[in-house]
């Protein structure tokens, strides 16, 4: 049976009915919702594990990092095998411009085609890119050295392979595309580029140089190949400004520079600290590649560990997105790292209190998030000596808070009237100052948390973040009284843009806002921000939403890209809020639509365009390490999710995860009750989850599913007094060590 056709029938048809009705129960206020008919089982729909995660949906045009941990020098691939050079980084700069593009092919009429591009392995990367011609193939292996002797180089292997059992003669050719003119200079058997007289590009073949204006193109010499012996050069471009003297040395051994490269990267591990993790297969690769591509961006500032989002337009510290990358970075271990990364976020607190980074106009949701992060770190490390540091930092953060709704309520319009924050930046799909509803939502979360966090340690003095909260808290929601908008598929919806915003009456409805613009702040809000109850209609209506708009396995249409595009990573947002909200089914198949929109080198763009879009472009950085965060948490999250007061284990462990009878292991995780140890593995006739949590605060209730699966049901759990509720067994939260079986 053709599974994916059949889901996204189902989806286009009767997707945004499940979210409206599967979370059931009263509403939590006097919100107006329309029920709708209760769907189809989202899970017979679920893809086959051989074939479900196949990258079917990955970008066409990308590129991929291969430089070290904490490189300055943040080399790129691109998805030709170019190498994307001299990009400055978050200074307006588009994130097509390079001052160097250089690109390699052969002589020859016919065009070049790639037939692969992959990494060594997951964890690897050193980049394998092979373009066909009718009678051979250009091999290309590029990677990054960093000897004692030499410094930073990039290194490209060139290779022609015969595609059949003939001998080819070919001619490579190397074609650079430069913003300044390079000369060429020959000496003691070295070719070299030289750019305002630093050398660019060396190699010991012979170059022949031709210019095209735009570019330049640099024949290497022709020779013969055979299957046994292919036609092999080797190119390199210093990164520390080297001599070519320095360099030369090794032209003649790329055997030896990439076995240098090999010996680097399998001694590197993604977990650090006392963290050990694994997961099967392609959860388990992209596990290993998305900590790799964290590293890669992450970069050493004033001393400090900074965590950014990518290597060129997002080179730079973003709260929002920081707060998940040190979310990720926590979870793997390294916790010295990542309170770097939260000081880092706080040093940018301006005197007047608002916390703001990259984005410096009316993103006030950012201070909001800065106490999010603050009150996360301190519940992961279980450490708050920094938190109660940082209160009178905390407390000055509010006052700035209250002084912007304040002079909201002063300066009259809607914000002012509903006694919101004023009107701003909105992002994820909302440009400019708009009276809009993601910066008060956020900063709803980041007030919760750090109030909260406050009580449980006995910390006084929040008296007026409370009350700040506490009317903050009330006027949304009466503000989203009054924004709930009705949906054409027959569900109710907070949208982020206010119905004052005039671009709702635009005459062409082409222009006219997508109801799911900028839901990103809302989804967060719910889960982890859990500002509302499940059974709140804004939680429901937000879930009908994003089914509603699900194409290719993802919410679509949801960012920048408002027609024919998607915001990829937002689609583990979204699966946190079905997995939280208890529709697994559809939390997994939104997060495994979003690693199908990852390269087939396991990044991704921030936003890209859909198959058979005509009017979409890409958008955004590429590693998107947000992404790379995101698909680290929600596979932590799969297998133990704080709920509040709550520790919900296997939550996101189905039929799934279980076909391949394989373990899922973790070690050391961290969580806000302590770190937990769990070993789920396979056992004759079902499977046997080991637990432990040998310190910290206990949870209100910890759950597992009474039927792992679709098959197998929980007979047994020693160690530990438990009860079966339902669809969930509640195990007694003080118990420090548990074991628990399923059987078919």
């Amino acid at each position: 049976m053709d599974t994916r056709s059949n889901r996204r029938k189902f989806l286009k048809t009767v997707g945004a009915a499940a979210g409206a009705t599967a979370l059931g129960g009263p509403a939590a206020s006097p919100v107006a919702h329309a029920e709708v008919p209760q769907a189809e089982p989202l899970a017979q729909f679920v893809q086959d594990v051989d074939s479900a995660i196949d990258f079917r949906y990955s970008p066409l045009a990308y590129q991929t990092a291969f430089c070290f941990p904490d490189d300055p020098h943040k080399s790129l691939v691109g998805q030709m095998g170019e190498l994307r050079c001299g990009h400055p980084g978050y200074d307006g700069k588009g994130l097509h411009w390079f001052t160097e593009v250089v690109g390699f092919s052969l002589l020859g009429m016919e065009p070049d085609r790639v037939e692969y591009q992959r990494l060594e392995a997951p964890g690897i990367p050193i980049v394998h890119t092979r373009i066909a011609r009718p009678d051979a193939f250009l091999e290309l292996t590029t990677f990054a050295t960093n000897l004692p002797e030499e410094g930073r180089v990039d290194n490209v292997i060139v290779e022609v392979v015969p595609a059949t059992p003939k001998r080819v003669h070919a001619t490579p050719r190397i074609t650079v595309k430069s913003e300044k003119p390079m000369t060429l200079k020959e000496g003691g058997g070295v070719f070299t580029l030289y750019k305002d007289s630093q050398p660019f590009l060396i190699t010991s073949a012979h170059l022949e140089r031709e210019d095209f204006g735009y570019q330049s193109a640099y024949s290497l010499p022709e020779g013969l190949a055979t299957s046994h012996d292919p036609l092999r050069y080797l190119v390199r471009l210093p990164q520390d400004g080297q001599n070519v003297e320095k360099l030369a040395p090794n032209l003649g051994h790329p055997d030896k520079l990439l076995a240098s490269a090999r010996e680097f990267w399998a001694n590197w591990t993604p977990l650090s600290g006392n963290v050990k993790w694994s997961q099967p297969e392609r959860y388990g690769e992209f596990l290993t590649a998305c900590a790799q591509n964290i590293l890669q961006a992450r970069e050493i500032k004033n001393g400090k560990f900074n965590f950014q989002v990518g290597p060129t337009v997002y080179r730079g510290l973003w709260v929002v997105d920081g707060n998940f990358l040190l979310e990720a970075a926590r979870y793997l271990g390294y916790d010295a790292e990542a309170q770097q990364g939260l000081e880092a976020t706080w040093s940018w607190q301006r005197p007047d209190g608002g916390v703001f980074a990259a984005v410096q106009s009316e993103h006030w949701k950012d201070t909001g998030i800065a106490m999010f992060s603050l009150v996360r770190q301190a519940e992961l490390s279980q450490d708050w000596t920094y938190f109660r540091k940082m209160q009178p930092n905390v407390l000055h953060a509010v006052d700035f808070l209250i002084g912007l709704r304040d002079k909201a309520k002063a300066a009259g319009g809607v914000m002012g009237k509903y006694g919101l924050l004023p009107p701003g930046f909105g992002d994820g799909g909302l440009a400019g100052l708009r009276a809009e509803l993601t910066n008060t939502v956020w900063v709803l979360a980041g007030l919760k948390a750090a109030t909260e966090a406050a009580d449980l340690q006995g910390i006084s003095g929040f008296d007026g973040a409370k009350k700040f909260y506490a009317e903050l808290r009330a006027s949304f929601l009466a503000a989203a009284h009054e924004e709930m908008r009705q949906h054409p598929g027959g569900f109710s919806y907070l949208p982020m843009l206010l119905k004052s915003d005039a671009q709702w009456s635009a005459a062409d409805e082409w222009d006219r806002p997508r109801p799911q613009a900028a839901q990103w702040a809302l989804s967060h809000a719910i889960y982890p921000g859990l500002v509302f109850d499940k059974d709140d209609p804004i939680v429901k209506g937000h879930i009908a939403l994003m089914q509603s708009c699900t194409q290719e396995e993802v919410p679509a249409e949801a960012g920048w890209i408002a027609h024919g595009g998607l915001w990829t990573y937002n689609a583990p947002f979204v699966a946190h809020v079905y997995l939280w909200a208890g529709l697994a089914d559809w939390a997994r198949q939104t997060f495994i639509g979003f690693l199908n929109h990852a390269s087939p080198l396991y990044c991704w763009r921030e936003e890209q365009p859909l198959r058979g879009s005509l009017v979409a472009d890409y958008v955004g950085d590429m590693p998107h390490n947000w992404a790379s965060a995101e698909c680290i948490i929600y596979l932590r999250h799969m297998l133990a999710l704080e709920d509040g007061a709550s520790l919900r284990l296997l939550d996101g462990i189905g039929d799934f995860e279980l076909a391949r009878r394989s373990p899922y292991q973790a070690a050391g995780s961290p969580t806000r009750f302590g770190r937990i140890s769990l070993n789920l593995e396979p056992i004759e006739g079902g499977w046997r989850l080991d637990f432990k949590r040998p310190a910290g605060p206990h949870p209100g209730a910890t759950t597992l599913p009474a039927t792992l699966g679709s098959r197998f049901r929980l007979v047994d759990v020693k160690g530990a007094a438990y009860r079966s509720a339902s669809a969930k067994v509640n195990i007694a939260p003080e118990s420090p060590a548990w074991q628990a079986v399923w059987k078919s």
